[in-house]
């Protein structure tokens, strides 16, 4: 009969009818980097760091800095960050940056910079960014909204002998960093589905830091700039999201494991057993509403007072804190429940004011699995692994001790229990999403608005998606040609 249409023009109507914005989803290899041989540190120096590093993480508080004071012990501890390669200028060059959700701008050492580090003990050469030197390169000038907009941790200045927007990072023990706004190309890959990757560009505003004091300077865990990943309009997702190049959600996830290692997108990864909690909202951070703690599933005895988020106390996922941080409210029962369970088959020891067990078999064996229990329903569960810390050994055998560190005020969920899972930072719908993962594996990740997929290793794609992806790559005259046909059959139905 006239009135049915062939298979194939319906699948090509019903893609067109179905069609979403597709967006690029960007992918982007995290490195894990260790220092070279006997730069270990101790647990109290491990704080320290995170402690400066915590002085920019809160700065964009109401009131200013909020300086945490971070208590404990010391501990051998080798050091570990992420960061991931950006490609910056015209020709490009390829610049090596922590990734860091606690804040929101992407900034990189200048050629001029002053007090800047030269050599880093991560064992990666250091790159230098020289605006004069990049064909693409452009000022950001005063008249230029972004330098009158209120953006997170930064002071933004300007010069009426340059009219050049500048800006300054101060920390809470003086050190700091201070540069001028440039824009100038970033390049990525942009996965456009069915094994197709684009070689993409897209012009973006950063930060050269043309001065470091204080900690920046030194050269232990030196890298060329700090990704941020925050949601200000000045983070690189909020740009590019903004001009619909990627969709307004990034992914990662960080592998605990031998080298380290991992997996950043700039889009959503799928996985089945993700769980949603809310971000708390009017937030300058990813504050999240933990409610309680449980271990073996039984309930700790915390006041849920203790997580309310406010200027001063909340709970916050950063990805560029190396341990995690309770406030003591929580941590006291922690320790006592897990003391509890563990102590007829291992030996507790406090070491170096720590707490700490001697260990003779498996901590998975002997030791009980955590959950943090979070808004709309979703728990994090930790295996030992993800709460306690390797720290030498004593008469054979091992030490392990807890790595949570006791805490006023905000509680800091870092690396430590970051690692080996897949995270999903939704700003559309203002939630993040956790599942255990093995990031050693591919990642399925959406590339439209719906739920077709890719998958980062095999870069395999839904039929759903490749009929998509074929019907926005036909030529336009196919694409008449073709509604022409439709339109005819049309009229005999």
């Amino acid at each position: 009969m006239r009135g049915l249409w062939p298979p194939f023009f319906v699948i090509i109507l019903l893609s067109f009818l179905s069609v979403s914005a597709v967006y690029c989803s960007s992918l982007l290899h995290l490195e894990r980097a260790f220092p070279l041989k006997n730069h270990g540190l101790e647990l109290h120096q491990l704080r320290a760091r995170d402690r400066l590093r915590h002085a920019r993480l809160l700065q964009g508080f109401v009131g200013g800095v909020v300086d945490f004071s971070v208590q404990g012990s010391s501990d051998p501890y080798l050091v570990g960050l992420y960061f991931t390669k950006v490609k910056l200028g015209s020709p490009p060059r390829e610049f090596k940056v922590q990734i860091d959700t606690g804040s929101d701008v992407l900034w990189v050492c200048c050629n001029s910079c002053n007090n800047c580090p030269r050599t880093s003990g991560l064992g990666i050469q250091l790159n230098f960014f020289d605006p004069s030197s990049s064909s693409t390169a452009g000022q950001v000038r005063c008249s230029d909204p972004i330098c009158t907009s209120a953006v997170q941790t930064t002071a933004t200045q300007c010069s009426s002998q340059t009219d050049q927007c500048s800006y300054t990072f101060q920390y809470g023990d003086g050190s700091g960093t201070s540069g001028y706004y440039v824009s100038d190309t970033l390049y990525f890959d942009a996965i456009l589905g069915d094994s197709l990757i684009a070689n993409s560009s897209a012009l973006i505003v950063f930060g050269c830091s043309a001065y470091q004091s204080g900690d920046l300077t030194k050269t232990d865990k030196a890298v060329d700039g700090i990704f941020g990943f925050g949601q200000g309009e000045l983070s690189v997702i909020s740009q590019l999201s903004t001009r619909g190049i990627t969709p307004r959600v990034f992914s990662h996830c960080l592998k605990g494991e031998g080298n380290g290692g991992g997996i950043l997108v700039l889009g959503e990864i799928l996985e089945p057993g993700i769980v949603y909690s809310p971000l708390v909202p009017s937030q300058p951070h990813y504050n999240l509403n933990l409610q309680s703690i449980t271990i073996n599933g039984q309930l700790l005895p915390i006041d849920p007072a203790a997580f309310a988020t406010s200027k001063s106390r909340g709970t916050i996922v950063d990805s560029g804190t190396t341990l995690t941080y309770l406030v003591a409210e929580a941590y006291d029962p922690f320790v006592s429940a897990v003391n509890a369970i563990v102590s007829p088959s291992v030996t507790p020891i406090i070491s170096k004011g720590n707490q700490c067990y001697l260990v003779s078999t498996s901590v998975s064996q002997v030791f009980p699995l955590a959950s943090f229990n979070f808004a709309g329903g979703a728990s994090m569960v930790l295996k030992p692994e993800d709460y306690l810390i390797p720290s030498g050994s004593s008469g054979g055998s091992p030490i392990w001790c807890i790595g949570f560190q006791k805490v006023q005020g905000v509680s800091i969920l870092g690396d430590l229990v970051l690692k080996d899972k897949i995270f999903v930072y939704d700003l559309v719908r203002q939630r993040i999403g956790w599942a255990n993962y093995d990031c050693s594996l591919s990642v399925n990740v959406s590339v439209t608005s719906s739920k077709d997929f890719i998958n980062a290793g095999q870069l395999s794609v839904s039929s759903t998606s490749r009929d998509i992806m074929l019907f926005e790559l036909l030529p336009l005259t196919v694409m008449v040609f073709l509604m022409h046909i439709l339109l005819h059959e049309f009229q005999f139905l």
